[in-house]
């Protein structure tokens, strides 16, 4: 990897941009931002940058965020940067990926083309990609790698819990969950769910011998936890001898957390893509792998 590199990051991710930049032993510097009265962002960059310009952040709750990026974005292009590398391992706007109702905007595409325009290549973790089979699809970047946390998160549920069954609650998870599981030869089984809004879900478990297993319920993303939940009580009456929450990306709204722990959830953990209380898996070394692929 050049040398001739800087990595930016903002101050809600310092942490996380830190870790990267010692990953990869590169220097790093924190983009300063000044909020006016109306809401407005002024951001002041370092003067003199290399050619090639890391920008880290991650896009939860990504309104005002996304804005800021293309400042940050093109303020380095005017600074002189050539190359442009968003590193945000959590990723907006993918989930609606077509019109499912008549008016419905498809925000995944416009959202995809914004960002390719002020950026050369994306790097993100775990991307909710289900009709899209390459992120490049979604991000029409020069460069564009959707990495994937099923090893970090398989290594540390070695460190964490004893000969586990893991649960994937819908479908959609089944192919974070059957990774997972592979490293270490691990039991898994899939739910399949049926959604009747953004917090009405039923959860169907197959059937499995669940009694006196290690139960660890493995997802991308938990955002109200409703689908973890469901799985959840529906594995209570089988006994199992523990049972834990581990997701890529975790925002659990509202007392999500407190929800989870009233149905038996002893630990909930998280990749730290999103910063949350519940951050227990770094995924530095892993955006390090991944970032050398586009450099």
């Amino acid at each position: 990897m050049t040398k001739q590199a800087l990595i930016i990051g903002f101050t809600e991710y310092e942490t996380q941009t830190r870790q990267l930049a010692e990953a990869l032993s590169l220097p790093w510097e924190l983009v300063d931002i000044h909020h006016f009265p109306d809401g407005e962002s002024k951001l002041t960059l370092p003067t003199a940058l290399p050619k090639h310009v890391i920008i880290c952040r991650s896009l939860d709750y990504p309104n005002d965020k996304l804005v800021e990026l293309i400042l940050a974005a093109s303020g380095a292009r005017n600074l002189g940067a050539e190359k442009i590398t968003l590193v945000a391992p959590y990723l907006c706007y993918m989930r609606q990926d077509k019109a499912f109702h008549p008016g419905e905007i498809v925000s995944q595409k416009i959202i995809g083309k914004l960002l390719a325009a002020y950026v050369d290549g994306i790097l993100t973790v775990d991307s909710h990609l289900h009709r899209v089979h390459k992120l490049q699809e979604a991000v029409p970047a020069t460069q564009a790698i959707n990495l994937t946390a099923t090893q970090a998160m398989a290594e540390f549920i070695n460190k964490q819990v004893e000969q586990p069954f893991l649960i994937g609650p819908d479908g959609e998870s089944e192919q974070w969950v059957s990774d997972i599981a592979k490293h270490n030869g691990w039991d898994y089984s899939v739910a399949t769910k049926q959604r009747f809004g953004d917090d009405r879900v039923k959860v169907n478990l197959p059937e499995g011998e669940y009694q006196n297993r290690n139960i660890v319920l493995v997802d991308d993303v938990a955002s109200t936890g409703k689908t973890l939940l469901e799985a959840a009580r529906d594995l209570s009456p089988y006994q199992p001898a523990s049972m834990s929450v581990l997701v890529t990306h975790a925002l659990f709204v509202g007392d999500a957390q407190q929800q989870l722990h009233e149905v038996g959830i002893s630990n909930i953990w998280s990749c730290d893509s999103i910063p949350h209380a519940t951050n227990a898996v770094s995924l530095a070394d892993t955006l390090a792998r991944g970032l050398d692929e586009l450099m």
